[in-house]
Order: C-alpha cells, then structure tokens, then sequence
C-alpha cells in the first residue's frame, strides 16, 4: 500500500519578531551609544595621562671655566674647517671612461694619471693627420728632384741661347718650369705646417682622454665608474657624469666662520685664535686670523672671517665643526685682573641657555634627570657665548635648547 504523499509547508511565523525581543533590541542600543562618549572621555584622560607623564627632550652644554690669566678672549664664535684648494676633476670632452686609477682616501701627486676615456676615435684622427703631413713631405722630395733637373735644362737653354742656336721661346719655358717647381714646393711646405696643426690639434684631444691630478691631495669623492659617460657639461637627464673625483689639498686647510657684524669691530687680522674642533674638545689648538673678507651678509647680518691653523694636525679633516675664540693682543697680568672694576665673570655660557622673564635672567641646571630653575647676572657677551657674574659655577650643565613651558622640578630626558 502506498504511503500518502507529506507536502512540506514553510513556517513563516517563525520569522516574526516577538515584543519581549523587539525591547531587549533597543535597550542594547541605547547602552551602546551612551557608553561612546565614555569610551571617548576614557581614551582623553589616558592620552592626557601618557603625555604628561612624557619628559621632554633637552639639550644641554657645559658652563666653561673663564680664562685664567694670558691673553682673553673678546669674542667667540663657530664655523667649519675648509681647504683653500678643493677641485671636482672633470673631464676637457665627452667620453666614456675606460679606466680609474683611484680610491677615496688615495693620495695624488700633482700630475698623476686619475682616469682615461675612449680615445679610439681621437687616434683614428691623429693617425689621419701624420699621413697627411707624410704625404706632403714625399710631395717635396718629388719637387726638389724635378726643380734640380729643371734647373740644368735652364742652364742649357741660356747656354744655347746665348750662342744663337736657341730661341727665346725655349729659354723662357725651361725658366717657367723651373719657377712652376719652387712654387709647388713651397705650397707643399704650407700642407706639411697644415699638416703639423691638425696634429697637434688630434694630439690635444688624445691627451684630453687622460684626466690628470692638477695638485697634490687626496681623493675625498670618486664620482665616475669605468663604463660611464663623463662631460665637462650637464648633458644625458641625469646619466652622464660631470665630474671624475674632488681632490683636497690637506695642506690648505682652514677656518672659516660667521661673525655677526655687531661684533666684527673686534676681529682684525693676524689677530691669535684658540680654536676647538667638535670632535676632539680636549685639544686646543693656535691659529690666526687670515682675513677678514670685505662684505657682508644681508640676510645673515654676518661676516666672513678665515683662519689659518698654526700647525695643521693630521686629524683635521674637511668640514669638521671647529669653536674658536678670538684673542685680545696683550695678556693681561693676573695682579691687574684684581683691581679691574666691576664683578669678574664665574662662568661662560652659551646665549641660548639664558632666559627672560620680565626683568629676571635664569637658566634651567639639569640634576639627576631634572631641571632647577637659577637666576643668573649676565655680563659681557662673546658673540656666541655670554658672561656669568653670579648664579651657576663653571662645569654645570644647562639646557640651551628645550621647550619653553619648562618649569623649575620638570623631569627631563637629555638628548646625546
């Protein structure tokens, strides 16, 4: 018996949405949104949080002991070490470069072979121009031959004239084709001093293929690699090289700094210069001042001053930073110091480590991570540096650059 046929009906009231779920709907929503502002007001107070416990970054720097005794110094100020003699090498022609005979770090003499080019070409050209002057030269052995023989005909013809056995016509043509000789000899000399000039000509653009060092020095940069193009011109987007290598004449190292024109008046020449190079700050070392050069910077409101190193020292190197102290003349006596008038200065500084706050000058010390607020009497200023009459000791360490809601206590973190 065949069982009945069950059709399967879908149950749309499950689909239906009861009231008791419709409520517990909207009460999550409400507790969603009224807990985003929380959430909002939360993340505020953790970022204030985190902030205010973040030190903030200081730059610190030494107050320097005043001179003791011996010349003082009037004026200080910061620069670079430069050589006189620095030159990128380039290249007379366009080539590609077959050769380098360099490194960074090499040291030249004035004349070394530093790179070569292609002269494949250039040779081809020189080669051209000797066959030429080879050519014009076995012209003129040709011509003399000929003019000797022309002149024994003329010789002859003048001979038999004379005796009435010749005529005239025959004379006059030996005589133009003796002068017809010399003239072909001395244009075949002008082809061979033609000749000369191109190559000489081919030969200057062969040596042009060798680049040489024009002084002495040391090779600081390698600019070129075998297989690249060079030119004495910018040329290629980017692709041909416009120099071979720079070279400083080590010997020729100096000084050069910006003297704020306010303070130039004390900066004459071959006046004495302690200076300090930042990379070794324990030696001291004796120059002079070079020259002042004659004009100013209008933006920068400075001068230009260059000073030679008494002795130049192997570890001077090309732009270093240097710190350097212009000198008074004469030193003075340590007896009269005492019976100058006005207070004597305890302690130099740099001008970026005192403040103001109306009428009061103060520095931040740095102590065991945090900053202390000092009062401080400010004396004569040194272009860069400044006078302490009282308020910090030499060898205190002093924020010269930090934010400026400092506050006396602040924790700070020093930047190396």
């Amino acid at each position: 018996m065949a069982s009945p046929e069950i059709s399967a009906k879908p149950d749309l009231g499950s689909l239906r949405i009861h009231d008791g779920q419709r409520s517990q709907s909207r009460i999550g929503k409400r507790i969603f949104y009224a807990s985003i502002p929380v959430l909002i007001f939360a993340g505020i107070v953790a970022a204030a949080y985190a902030f205010r416990n973040q030190k903030p970054v200081v730059e610190v720097a030494a107050a320097a002991k005043p001179d003791a005794g011996g010349p003082q110094a009037l004026l200080n100020a910061s620069g670079y070490v430069t050589p006189r003699r620095r030159a990128t090498i380039a290249a007379k022609i366009t080539g590609r470069v077959t050769g380098v005979f360099f490194d960074e770090g090499t040291r030249v003499a004035e004349g070394q072979l530093l790179a070569t080019l292609d002269d494949s070409d250039v040779k081809r050209a020189l080669d051209s121009a000797k066959a030429d002057r080879d050519a014009a030269a076995a012209a003129i052995a040709d011509y003399e031959v000929q003019l000797r023989n022309a002149k024994i005909t003329l010789h002859r013809a003048e001979q038999l004239q004379k005796a009435g056995v010749q005529t005239q016509e025959a004379l006059d043509n030996a005589t133009t084709n003796a002068d017809s000789l010399k003239a072909k000899i001395e244009l075949a000399k002008q082809q061979v001093a033609a000749a000369e000039s191109r190559i000489a000509v081919a030969q200057q653009a062969v040596d042009n293929c060798t680049i040489r060092a024009p002084f002495a020095g040391i090779v600081v940069s390698k600019d070129a690699q075998v297989g690249e193009m060079v030119s004495p011109i910018s040329a290629g987007g980017g692709f041909t090289r416009t120099g071979i290598a720079t070279i400083v004449d080590m010997k020729s190292n100096e000084i050069e700094v910006d003297v704020n024109e306010s303070y130039i008046a004390r900066v004459v020449p071959h006046q004495k210069v302690k200076a300090t190079l930042d990379a070794y700050p324990d030696k001291q070392l004796d120059a002079k001042v070079r020259t002042v050069i004659p004009t100013a910077d209008r933006q920068k409101a400075t001068v230009k001053v260059r000073i030679t190193f008494d002795k130049l020292e192997d570890f001077i190197l090309p732009d270093m930073g240097v710190k350097v102290a212009f000198l008074e003349d004469e030193p003075r006596p340590s007896t009269d110091r005492s019976k100058d008038k006005g207070p004597q200065a305890v302690a130099f500084i740099p001008k970026g480590a005192v403040r103001s706050d109306s009428n009061t000058s103060f520095v931040f010390l740095v102590r065991d991570g945090k900053v202390e607020r000092r009062a401080v009497s400010v004396g004569i200023d040194r272009g860069t540096d400044v006078a302490i009459l009282a308020g910090v000791t030499p060898g205190d360490s002093l924020v010269v650059k930090g934010p400026e809601n400092l506050r006396d206590g602040d924790k700070v973190e020093i930047r190396q």
